[in-house]
């Protein structure tokens, strides 16, 4: 029998053929119970909100931003929290010595310039070719210009449009806006720039404009009331972002109603509170996806009486990060060769802008940025907390530079 591939089958009793049978049909039904546990079908009551799909682009965003930033030494951190000026709109050997010794990481031009996209771009590319390991931990350039219109018009010359005033912008529908903005973004991206300081969202009192010396007698404003100023303001960000230009809203919380111009002089605004209607266009460019709002030098009595709105905490930090919700980058107006803190050492702006929540600092001229570096430095060594704050922005500003594909990942 043992020759019989079946024979130890067939001389077992009937009662071990159902004994057998038993066991076979439990082993069946065992196993078959597995597979609901393994592959578990969804459940028809979740919904949606409570547990939502992220955008294909918010992961690898971030976690870029934060891989870099994980190579970077704390004054390649530091490096980032900077926008220099371009002495004559050149880049020279006091710049590149400044990139790579204090790891400058953002440049802007500073002079109107006649030389055309072509020439502009000539110095937009050597000063990308600056970027290494060593000084930028291979992170590109923030290059920015003030390009609004009107006579805020800094890159002019073969390949530029003459953009009319913010006034006429503002007489424009909307949709028209948006779509000759995209064209002047083209142009600015042409040349090398990638970051346009602009749009303007300050709102100028009806019948105020001559008074007003920063904004209404420049008529660098859309619209005499936030909605228009708001809706016109956006309509120019949409066009900027769409040819792929980072913006900078700005003057926040308004330059709209000061007397005096931050330029020349201390300006101060005695009317606009916290809570005022006139930050509503503020409101509607940053639901808009500003990367960045730039903080006014003016004083602000109504809202923090003891300090310049780019040092209060109560502007940037309660205001603007807390009731309005900007999660962007929050940049100065010039703290190098601005009037309005020239009676304030360098090193003072800085760390106050940054202590009360400040992001990026503008500097027009080099010997304060590099003032301003140094005392940085000097400051996260000694305070932890200051270095928590110095870390904060640097990657902040790291994952807004990721947005516009300047990280190496």
């Amino acid at each position: 029998m043992r020759n019989n591939p079946m024979g130890d089958v067939s001389v077992l009793s009937s009662m071990s053929r159902r004994r057998l049978v038993a066991i076979l049909l439990l082993i069946v039904v065992a196993g078959s119970g597995c597979g609901p546990a393994a592959t578990p079908s969804p459940r028809p009551s979740a919904s949606p909100s409570a547990t939502p799909t992220p955008t294909p682009t918010a992961t690898p965003q971030v976690a870029c931003a934060d891989r870099v930033f994980a190579t970077m030494t704390l004054d390649q951190r530091i490096g980032q929290l900077f926008e220099l000026g371009l002495a004559s709109d050149r880049l020279g050997p006091t710049e590149i010595n400044m990139i790579q010794t204090d790891h400058i990481g953002s440049v802007w031009f500073v002079d109107r310039s006649y030389a055309g996209v072509a020439g502009i771009h000539a110095v937009a590319a050597a000063v990308q070719a600056q970027v290494s390991g060593a000084a930028t931990a291979n992170v590109r350039f923030f290059i920015a210009a003030n390009q609004e219109g009107g006579v805020i018009q800094a890159m002019q010359g073969p390949g530029f449009s003459q953009i009319p005033s913010a006034v006429v912008q503002g007489t424009w529908d909307p949709a028209v806006l948006q779509s000759r903005a995209a064209g002047w973004a083209r142009e600015l991206s042409a040349a090398g720039i990638n970051f346009n300081f602009a749009p303007v969202m300050d709102v100028v009192p009806p019948g105020t404009d001559a008074q007003n010396q920063p904004i209404g007698a420049l008529q660098r404003e859309y619209g005499h009331d936030p909605a228009t100023a708001g809706s016109h303001g956006v309509a120019f960000l949409a066009g900027m972002h769409q040819s792929g230009i980072a913006v900078s809203l700005k003057h926040f919380p308004g330059l709209g109603r000061v007397a005096g111009n931050t330029d020349f002089t201390t300006a101060t605004d005695t009317t606009t509170t916290a809570s005022d209607p006139y930050l509503q266009s503020f409101t509607m460019g940053i639901g808009a996806n500003a990367d960045v709002v730039m903080v006014a030098l003016a004083r602000y009595t109504r809202i923090d009486p003891n300090h310049l709105a780019a040092f209060s905490s109560v502007v940037m930090t309660q205001m603007l990060r807390g009731t309005l919700g900007f999660q962007g980058v929050i940049i100065s107006d010039d703290l190098g060769d601005t009037v309005a803190v020239a009676s304030i050492p360098p090193a003072t702006r800085a760390l106050d802008f940054l202590s009360a929540g400040g992001d990026m600092i503008i500097s027009k001229t080099s010997a304060p940025a590099h003032a301003m570096v140094l005392a940085i430095r000097s400051q996260a060594a000694a305070d932890p907390g200051f270095l928590q704050r110095v870390n904060d922005a640097a990657l902040r500003i790291l994952r807004a530079k990721q947005s516009w594909g300047l990280l190496p990942c």
